[in-house]
């Protein structure tokens, strides 16, 4: 079990993590900090700089198993903190506004677990990831040649969730996540003076008609497995000029859909819509994809085996509201190993996940960690 003093210095933790946070791609000194916490807990082997910066702490059985891998995530947002916290973001413009510092957390509290009782069989591998929120970090984590070494049978992962009473969770099994990829278009014409528009080629007619036409592919409605969104998330038109008759255009979009196939068809749609405007007004166009994120599905024995730790730890838990129309990077782990998240609560009315007054509540930390302990005794003990 987690001592008092424990508790006391995970929080500590915690906080000094949410003071530094560092967005997709620069967790450098988040790197370094759970490095440089974990040598004291003496893990078996530790690899660093895996899939950009992160850190692999594997804790080994003398006896063969299975290898459990529990995930939490190193990026923040670049998003402004409002928490009034006294430990609140010294980096202007970034935050900790997802509770990944939290996560982090929880995977160190764990780790303090194994390092009293290691695993009597197999392995445990504690993941701190990259670049989640940017939808990167898991596919480059996966590419690396030495993830081969700590590849798991199994994968879990927790994710705090505003709006569900703390000591309470949603678990299914299937979807849990939605795919998303973000779309963006530049439109070239060419620019004229303003008195004389008819010189130029607009891009302005192309994005008046793209914008509702790309909504219209997908309005939401119900998460079934036709579930289509589409939102128009920035657009862009000339220069802020009187003078200056527009000949450039940027117009974003993301994409949403239930599943991965449903994804390749959304995008061959918008793709062929953005074309035919593009051709129509004499425009050239460039697409590129940004923030892929692949669908999170949870495996059925992957949930089976969370289910029976949260019954452990006496943890309520439900289907509801579930799959959830946000997207997570986990998922690509589901390709390798049978893999499941769960969303535990941290509370009913507390502030909502990329909320500028967010703040992971340190209530979790025990919570979660016995969570993930439970899971490693029931499949290594």
């Amino acid at each position: 079990m987690l001592t008092n003093a424990d508790l006391v210095e995970l929080t500590a933790f915690r906080h000094a993590l949410h003071r530094r946070p560092e967005v997709s791609g620069e967790e450098r000194e988040t790197a370094a900090t759970i490095v440089e916490a974990l040598s004291a807990l003496r893990p078996d082997h530790v690899i660093t700089g895996l899939g950009g910066h992160g850190v692999a702490a594997v804790f080994a059985a003398p006896a063969p198993g299975p290898t459990v891998m529990f995930r939490a995530e190193l990026d923040a947002l670049p998003i402004t903190e409002l928490s009034g916290a006294a430990y609140a973001s010294e980096l202007p413009g970034r935050g900790h506004l997802c509770g990944h510092d939290g996560h982090m957390t929880i995977l160190m509290a764990l780790a303090r677990l194994l390092s009293r009782r290691p695993p009597a069989k197999g392995r445990v591998v504690l993941m701190f990831q990259p670049a989640e929120e940017d939808g990167s970090g898991a596919a480059a984590v996966l590419a690396d040649p030495r993830f081969a070494d700590v590849a798991p049978d199994w994968a879990f992962a927790i994710h705090n969730m505003p709006g569900v009473a703390i000591g309470e969770a949603l678990l299914a099994e299937g979807p849990a996540n939605c795919a998303s990829m973000g779309l963006a278009m530049t439109f070239t014409g060419r620019t004229s003076h303003a008195s004389q528009p008819e010189a130029g080629v607009s891009p302005a007619p192309a994005l008046a008609e793209l914008i509702p036409a790309l909504s219209a592919l997908g309005q939401g409605g119900a998460l079934g497995p036709d579930f289509r969104l589409v939102t128009i998330t920035h657009a862009r038109l000339g220069e802020p000029a009187f003078g200056i008759a527009p000949g450039e255009a940027h117009l974003w979009a993301t994409l949403r859909t239930l599943g991965d196939e449903g994804m390749a068809d959304l995008l061959a749609s918008a793709t062929a819509l953005a074309g035919d405007a593009a051709a129509r007004h004499g425009l050239s166009l460039s697409i590129s994809h940004h923030d892929v994120f692949h669908a999170c599905t949870n495996d059925p024995e992957a949930t089976a085996i969370l289910a029976r730790a949260l019954d452990a730890c006496g943890i309520a838990h439900r289907p509801d509201d579930l799959p959830m129309r946000g997207s997570e990077d986990f998922g690509r782990f589901g390709a390798q190993a049978k893999a499941a998240m769960v969303f535990l609560g941290s509370g009913r009315d507390h502030p909502r996940l990329h909320n500028p007054d967010y703040d992971f509540p340190d209530d979790l930390i025990p919570i979660g960690a016995r969570i993930f302990e439970r899971i490693a005794r029931d499949l290594l003990d």
